[in-house]
């Protein structure tokens, strides 16, 4: 028989309608009484992007160093809680497919530099036990400095406005995400289901990433009086 899902029936919740952790965590306790919950799927999936940044590698590397200054700020509408010296927890989202939803929060620390390489990780959140899902998050950052000159080519109206050279965040994310879905969405082909759950989790990176990488570029060159990237620019 046919099944009545397709693989298109996911809805993405942006981060201004969350609700607060109380409101979630009461109606993840009604799921469970009302469903059985079932064994763990599980999601993998490898990013890379690049965003540029009008600025000599070593100003590009002095803000990263500093991402207490502008993290908070710049991940906004998500929620975000600093835990220690470079840690944070993010509520990201309310995400779903078949009628299931999660509102994943999770913890990142953005460690040190490590020769030229930033790489973030996932930590856990003191007190918060995730309900039914865990996430794991490992990300990298490198910078690749090159001429303006070269780059721009000829566009001499551009480079008025800028350093002799530019810098291009390169990063790339592994990210693992287990769900513990309740019985009646295994019911569903698995085939379905796992191609369905990757594209929500390329979707919640997509949307994410974007929202961030646009804010960073704006903060960073705004604070430096320098032009921000066009759009075609930015990634």
């Amino acid at each position: 028989m046919h099944s009545q899902f397709t693989e298109d029936q996911y809805r993405e919740i942006e981060p201004s309608r969350l609700r607060n952790d109380s409101d979630f965590t009461e109606i993840d306790s009604a799921v469970s009484e009302a469903a059985e919950v079932s064994a763990v799927s599980r999601f993998h999936s490898h990013f890379e992007d690049c965003m540029e940044m009008y600025a000599e590698a070593h100003k590009v590397a002095e803000y990263f160093d500093n991402h207490q200054n502008w993290f908070c700020r710049c991940a906004h509408p998500m929620m975000v809680e600093p835990l220690g010296k470079n840690g944070y927890a993010l509520l990201i989202g309310r995400f779903g497919a078949f009628g299931y939803e999660v509102e994943p929060k999770v913890g990142l620390e953005l460690l040190p530099q490590d020769q030229g390489i930033y790489r973030i990780q996932a930590i856990p959140v003191p007190g918060y036990v995730p309900p039914g899902y865990d996430v794991d998050f490992q990300a990298s950052q490198t910078f690749v400095e090159v001429s303006a000159k070269e780059h721009f080519q000829g566009q001499k109206e551009e480079l008025r406005q800028l350093p002799d050279a530019i810098t291009r965040v390169e990063w790339q994310l592994d990210l693992r995400v287990a769900l513990r879905f309740p019985k009646f969405i295994n019911k569903l082909p698995q085939p379905l289901v796992q191609k369905t759950g990757d594209r929500v989790l390329r979707q919640v990176v997509k949307q994410v990433s974007r929202r961030l990488t646009q804010k960073v570029q704006e903060d960073f060159h705004t604070s430096l009086g320098l032009p921000i990237p066009k759009k075609g620019e930015r990634h």
